[in-house]
């Protein structure tokens, strides 16, 4: 007779968190939100904002002024555009392998937050002007500055990037593991042996 396994002994796969479909969905929900919100205020920064001075919000703490931003943050790398779809494809191969084991809802919503900023990016890297993969990205908000001067311009790809790794980052300090598991926890699958059935085959032995 086989006996029944010992009560909340978990799978390998199962990883004692949420099931990977799940998680993969809420990573790819989020990514899709990102994406689109990005792509949305950018072709609003494109029709409005052409032509015009900075537009001053809440005070003068956020200014709101196109840019086009060949390189990263302060125009750094503006001479090596290529460079940028690179790192980024470099980015979304490694959410890939990430997702291999995810089963928790906090990862799925950081890596998605991480692929749609880099997505959005990479759009216009690749369409925008002045030619494929060299493109210029379209950033339109400013922090106390309306120069970008004291903190870059940024857009929404930029800010969900930073959201998605700094949620990364709290993950990992308080041990949050991307299959559902704390640092420290048992693997799943592994539980304590059956000391009755070791008994009794340990007398079956003797006899």
């Amino acid at each position: 007779m086989t006996a029944a396994p010992p009560a909340g002994a978990g799978t390998a796969e199962s990883g004692g968190g949420t099931p990977r479909p799940r998680a993969i969905g809420v990573l790819l929900g989020v990514a899709l939100v990102a994406l689109v919100a990005d792509l949305v205020t950018k072709q609003w920064a494109l029709t409005a904002l052409t032509g015009g001075g900075p537009v001053s919000l809440l005070g003068g703490a956020v200014y709101l002024t196109l840019t086009r931003n060949s390189g990263a943050a302060w125009s750094i790398g503006s001479g090596h555009t290529w460079v940028f779809p690179l790192i980024t494809i470099g980015v979304i191969a490694w959410i890939g392998w990430m997702a291999v084991r995810l089963r928790s809802m906090p990862w799925a919503v950081s890596l998605g937050l991480v692929l749609g900023g880099a997505l959005g990016n990479l759009t216009d890297r690749i369409f925008r002007a002045p030619g494929h993969f060299v493109g210029h990205v379209v950033d339109m908000v400013s922090l106390f500055d309306p120069y970008g001067q004291v903190w870059p311009v940024f857009n929404l790809a930029d800010s969900s990037l930073v959201c998605g790794v700094v949620l990364a980052v709290v993950l990992e300090l308080t041990g949050r593991q991307r299959d559902g598991r704390r640092a420290g926890d048992e693997p799943a699958g592994t539980a304590a042996p059956d000391v009755g059935a070791t008994t009794g085959s340990e007398q079956r032995g003797r006899a």
